[in-house]
C-alpha cells in the first residue's frame, strides 16, 4: 500500500517537474500537406478519410498564437473532427513575423494571404464556395475579408470573435484614455517596428490570469494520469507561444477598430475600398463564450445583428476563450447546422443519377 502511494505521488511531482523542464515541440496530429507558401505564411490541407461534402473548410487562426491549438492532440482536435466528419479543411498558417514585417497591415493579412488562400482551397478542392470559419482575432479578419470578398463564401462561423471594440471591462480606464487619445501608442510601435511575442503574452496574462498558479495546482492533483499530464504540458507550451505582431498591423486595430471601431459604424476600409459587415450575404454561424475574458460576449454578438445574413444563427457556450477552439468543448449543434449548409456528396449524386 505504501509503495502504491509512493509510486503514485512521485508520478504527480514528475509531472510537474516536466512542466518546467520539458521541451518538446508541438507537431500536427492530422494529416496534411502544404499547397502554398508566401512569405512566412503556408496554406495547409487536410484531406478527409472519406469526403462526404462538396464545400470545404477555410480556417483562419488569431494573429497572437500559432494555430497549433487546433490540432493539438487526436482525441481534442478539432481539425480531427472536421476531417472524420468528411470535411476537407484548409487552414491558412500565417507563420511567425520578424522585424522584417514591421510594416504589414491588416489590409495585407486580407488581400496578400487570406484571400489568396481561398482562391486556392476552391482551385484545390474543385469547389463552387467554400465555408469560412475564423477564431478570435483571426475571426474578425475572416469577418472583413467576408465582408468584401469576390469569392463565393458559402457559410461564415466566427468562434469567440470581437467586432465592437467600445467594451473592455479588464482596462476600462486604459480602453478610455486610448480613445480619448490621451495614450498614444505610436511612439511605442515605431520604436520597436514589431512587437516581441513576450509583450504579447504579458498583456494576455494581465487579463486573464496575472498569478498563474491554478493550472500547476492541477496538474499536480492529477498529475499521476498520464494522458491528462500529456495534453496539459501540450496546452501549456502552446499558451506560452505567442507570436509577435506587426507595428503597422497593431496601429491600425488601435485607430481603427478600437478608438473610431469602424466595423460598428461601417466605416471600415480594406485596399481603399469598403469591407462593411453588412455587406456579408453568407450563413452566418456566431459561438460566443459566457465565460471569456478576451473577448467578453458583448464584443461578439454584435456581429448576429451587423451582418446582412439571411441564414444566421448564435450558439453561446460556458466554455473559456481556447476551450472552444482545442476541440474539447466543441458544440454538437455546430456539425448540424454546417452538414445542412455544406452540399452533401451523396444528395448530390443521387440528384444526378
Amino acid at each position: 500500500m505504501e509503495a502504491e502511494r509512493f509510486s503514485l505521488e512521485k508520478t504527480r511531482w514528475s509531472s510537474l517537474f516536466r512542466a518546467f523542464t520539458d521541451g518538446a515541440s508541438i507537431t500536427a496530429s492530422t494529416h496534411r500537406q502544404a499547397l502554398w507558401k508566401r512569405n512566412k505564411a503556408t496554406l495547409w490541407y487536410y484531406p478527409a478519410p472519406v469526403k462526404k461534402y462538396h464545400t470545404p473548410l477555410y480556417l483562419v487562426y488569431s494573429l497572437v498564437n500559432q494555430p497549433t491549438i487546433l490540432d493539438l492532440m487526436p482525441n481534442t482536435s478539432l481539425i480531427g473532427a472536421l476531417t472524420k466528419a468528411g470535411y476537407e479543411v484548409y487552414l491558412i498558417d500565417f507563420g511567425i513575423p520578424r522585424y522584417e514585417d514591421r510594416d504589414m497591415t491588416i489590409d495585407d493579412y486580407v488581400l496578400k494571404y487570406i484571400q489568396p488562400g481561398a482562391r486556392h482551397a476552391l482551385k484545390h478542392s474543385n469547389s463552387n464556395s467554400i465555408s469560412v470559419m475564423g477564431f478570435c482575432l483571426g475571426g474578425t479578419l475572416a469577418a472583413i475579408y467576408a465582408a468584401m470578398a469576390k469569392e463565393p463564401i458559402e457559410n461564415l462561423i466566427l468562434f469567440v470573435t470581437p467586432v465592437d471594440f467600445s467594451y473592455f471591462p479588464k482596462f476600462d480606464l486604459l480602453h478610455q484614455a486610448i480613445k480619448d487619445e490621451r495614450i498614444d501608442l505610436s511612439p511605442l510601435t515605431d520604436a520597436l517596428g514589431i512587437i516581441p511575442a513576450a509583450f504579447i503574452n504579458y498583456g494576455v496574462r494581465l487579463i486573464t490570469s496575472p498569478v498563474y498558479i491554478s493550472p500547476y495546482l492541477s496538474l499536480l492533483e492529477k498529475g499521476h494520469n498520464q494522458e491528462y499530464a500529456h495534453k496539459w504540458s501540450l496546452f501549456n507550451k502552446w499558451t506560452k507561444e505567442h507570436i509577435a505582431f506587426p507595428g503597422a498591423a497593431l496601429k491600425q486595430i488601435v485607430n481603427d477598430l478600437i478608438i473610431h471601431n469602424k466595423l460598428m459604424t461601417g466605416k471600415f476600409k480594406i485596399g481603399g475600398e469598403p469591407a462593411r459587415l453588412q455587406q456579408i450575404s453568407a450563413n452566418l454561424l456566431v459561438i460566443a463564450s459566457t465565460n471569456d475574458e478576451l473577448v467578453p460576449l458583448e464584443q461578439a454578438l454584435p456581429m448576429i445583428t451587423l451582418s446582412g445574413s439571411k441564414d444566421k444563427e448564435l450558439i453561446q457556450l460556458p466554455n473559456g476563450h481556447t476551450g472552444i477552439a482545442s476541440g474539447a468543448g466543441l458544440p454538437t449543434n455546430l456539425f448540424h447546422w454546417l452538414s445542412s449548409r455544406s452540399h452533401p456528396v451523396h444528395i448530390e449524386s443521387e440528384e444526378l443519377i
